[in-house]
């Protein structure tokens, strides 16, 4: 076994975190080595992020051909080739992949090593046959999907994330067990491209989010025919040699259907098993490893980002979280994570997408004071124009105009949240907002208008009329 001590950051994990990291170190001079045992660019770039987005974005140009939502735009029937979406799934991931490549990074020289890490002592672990020795660890190492403990379901006869993009035939039948933003995208996107879709949760659909604009998802969904089973409980599967039949319980009925696939989207599970961590002397628990708000573990020469954390499983969390964590090791700067301003998108027909604190999270820290406002799409001229005006923003806000949180369903969602998270991070209140000249007719001026909706009751009111006729007694000046 060789000794390849010498350096002074080690980063376990090739995903976004960890590739962010590895970057950020090498470029600003540290000795870098770089682990990974599967492929480069983690779940985001091979499982996740980039290949759903594909899979949807060819969904819903399918979607918009055969069901036009424009007047006098005739429908276009055809058949889903999947072979053909697969290959542009394919050559997206192909696009990207450069950019996270081994080659990339050894260029910016940071040494890459594949295999499995697995601690030795508090700054030392083995990988390969070699030990590597660092002054600072970062463990990357990610999250995978987790199977429910459901009888008879055997884990290698389901699709999960890591499996679904691999699938060369459109589903005649996919069932998929789990409510959150994975499920319900896959829903929508197989929908649209020619799958029949029956989706059972156990609590209702996209929990975290606003019910009420969670009931715009719900219906467009509704409305495409998917099946969609709520507060219901998957009782047993049954697999067979073309299909699985999924066993229902929703209130005092139990159904069965016949599924030509089935897909498990009921959460992660941390990837911790085998690196011996209680070695290193980092504490970890079922959620994940154990971090202060500098994101260092009990091990002070050792931190974690993105998923491993079982926190906030995004990836433009782990991005943030990687700054945070060049800033401590790198730069000495003793940084802290701060989730006020987190935002997430599911990226369903119309999107949804969150920032800051929901209705209930709001009332729960400020009570009564807590007051909020809402905009439709309904009278929106660029919405109007689109035939696309299903949708609303919902702003929770102070009463002196301090923005907690903001929702938004409507296409482009997530382009338009960015708006709300300089809002709440920088302590802007409605009134910077209101004051904005965005241009016409666009989707952004749904913020101006909702911004504006919160001050009107106290603009047009009969108090601020009788000043008026006061001021016009005046002199012109």
């Amino acid at each position: 076994m060789s000794d390849g001590s010498g350096y002074d950051v080690c980063v376990v994990g090739a995903g976004s975190g960890g590739l962010s990291i590895a970057a950020g170190a090498a470029q600003l001079g540290l000795r870098t080595i770089l682990i990974e045992a599967g492929r480069m660019g983690g779940d985001c770039l091979n499982t996740g992020c980039v290949p759903s987005k594909s899979l949807l974005a060819a969904g819903k140009l399918m979607h918009a051909h055969r069901s036009p939502h424009l007047a006098g735009v005739p429908a276009h029937l055809f058949e889903t080739d999947r072979s053909a979406v697969n290959t542009h799934v394919r050559g997206v991931i192909d696009a990207i992949e450069p950019h996270d490549s081994v080659e990339r990074f050894e260029g910016l020289g940071v040494r890459v090593v594949r295999g499995r890490a697995s601690f030795l002592d508090e700054r030392s672990l083995t990988v390969s046959g070699e030990i590597v020795r660092a002054r600072d660890i970062v463990l990357a190492v990610g999250s995978r999907a987790a199977i429910p403990p459901i009888p008879g379901l055997d884990p290698r006869r389901v699709l999960t994330n890591e499996s679904l993009f691999d699938v060369d035939i459109v589903p005649e039948h996919l069932v998929i067990v789990g409510g959150g933003p994975i499920g319900i995208e896959m829903a929508q996107a197989h929908r649209r491209l020619g799958s029949r879709i029956t989706l059972v949760t156990q609590g209702r659909i996209l929990p975290k989010d606003e019910p009420e604009l969670v009931d715009v998802v719900r219906r467009c969904l509704l409305g495409e025919g998917i099946v969609i089973i709520e507060n219901a409980e998957v009782r047993s599967v049954r697999h067979e040699a073309n299909g699985h039949v999924v066993e229902v319980v929703h209130g005092e009925s139990t159904r069965s259907f016949a599924a030509s696939h089935l897909l498990v989207a009921t959460g992660r599970t941390v990837n911790i098993e085998g690196l011996a961590l209680e070695r290193a002397n980092v504490e970890f628990g079922p959620e994940g490893i154990h971090t202060d708000r500098r994101l260092r573990t009990t091990n002070r020469h050792i931190y974690a980002v993105g998923d491993c954390l079982g926190g906030p499983q995004f990836t433009h969390i782990a991005g943030y979280q990687s700054g945070i964590v060049i800033r401590n090791l790198a730069l000495r700067i003793p940084a802290k994570v701060d989730y006020g301003a987190l935002p997430w998108v599911t990226y369903t027909d119309p999107e949804l997408a969150h920032v800051g604190l929901t209705l209930t999270e709001a009332n729960q820290r400020y009570g009564d004071r807590v007051r909020t406002v809402v905009k439709t799409l309904d009278n929106l001229d660029r919405a109007v124009a689109e035939g696309r005006n299903e949708g609303m923003l919902k702003i929770v806000a102070l009463p002196d105009g301090r923005v907690l949180g903001c929702s938004i369903v409507a296409p482009g969602a997530g382009e338009l949240i960015g708006l709300w998270c300089l809002a709440i991070t920088k302590g802007l209140k409605l009134k910077d907002i209101a004051s904005l000249v965005l241009p016409y007719p666009t989707l952004s001026e749904l913020s101006k208008q909702a911004a504006g909706e919160w001050y009107r009751p106290r603009l047009f009111s009969e108090r601020t009329r009788q000043l008026v006729t006061l001021l016009r007694k005046l002199p012109n000046w």
